[in-house]
Parts: C-alpha cells; structure tokens; sequence
C-alpha cells in the first residue's frame, strides 16, 4: 500500500507538470496570436475556470513534496533531504505564481494593455511560465529520487 501511494504520488504530479507544459505549448500561443479585444473577451470567459484548475492542481502537486518529507522525517528516511529539496522547489514554484503571475494574470481581467503591450507581456509570462517549469521538473526529479531511496530502504529492511 505505501508504495503505492508513493508511486501514485509521482503520477499525479507528473499529470500536473503535463498540464502546465500543455498550457504552455497549446495556450500561450493560441493567446498570443489574438488581438487584444479578443484575448480580453476569452480571458474574462475562461479564465475563472482556468485559474481554479490550476490553482487545485498546483496545491495538491505542492503538496506531495511536502508531505513524503514529512513522512521521511517520521520514519527517519535517508531519503529525507530529497525530498525536502523537492519540497524546496514545489515552494519555489508556488512562489512564482505570487511574485509575478497574480499581478499579470489580474492585469488581463482589467484589459489594461494595448495590442503591442499585450504581445509583450505575454512573452513575459511565457517566459515566467517555462522557468517555472523549469523549477517543478526539478522538484518532480528529487522526488522521483526520494520515493526510489525509500523504497530501497523499504526493500533492505531499513
């Protein structure tokens, strides 16, 4: 049952790293390509439902980190410094969403750029959205590696 836990863990935070390189590949350029007025009007209709999925996955997936440090730590895991620096990073990218995409993504709802401000700073937050990728690849490796070391320990009867 634990490994299957830890392993399901994996998966699901693999799901949310999937859904975030999706966005990127499929949506931010989609958004790119509209006037203004048009990303204006799709970001007001969806971007509610948008937010509310990412925001539920970006919690659970942060949340997974954490918690197989926690469980390291009770059980005096070899693995806990994995998991906690893949706890690090789940922080990280969570901390990007406050230092740069609530202020960008509430500047959308108020439709506060013009066409060539727009094209611009959505060539910023593609760039915020890739390093934050960036981070939860490296957060989903080191727990990729903390799962493994405890179950190795499992299997050694440590």
């Amino acid at each position: 049952m634990k490994r299957f836990l830890l392993y399901s863990s994996i998966a699901i935070f693999s799901i949310f790293i999937g859904s975030q390189i999706t966005e990127g590949v499929l949506l931010v350029p989609y958004w790119k390509s509209l006037p203004s007025s048009d990303f204006y009007s799709y970001y007001t209709q969806f971007g509610p439902s948008i937010g509310r999925f990412y925001t539920i996955l970006t919690i659970i997936a942060a949340l997974i980190p954490v918690s197989v440090s926690i469980y390291c730590k009770l059980i005096n895991s070899q693995a806990f410094k994995l998991a906690l620096s893949s706890s690090f990073f789940a922080i990280l990218f969570i901390a990007c969403f406050y230092i740069y995409f609530k202020g960008a993504n509430e500047s959308f709802y108020q439709a506060s750029f013009s066409d060539i401000e727009l094209k611009k700073e959505l060539v910023t937050w593609s760039y915020w959205h890739w390093g934050r990728v960036i981070l939860e690849c490296i957060s989903l490796i080191l727990l990729i590696f903390s799962v493994i070391k405890i179950d190795e320990n499992s299997n050694n009867g440590n």
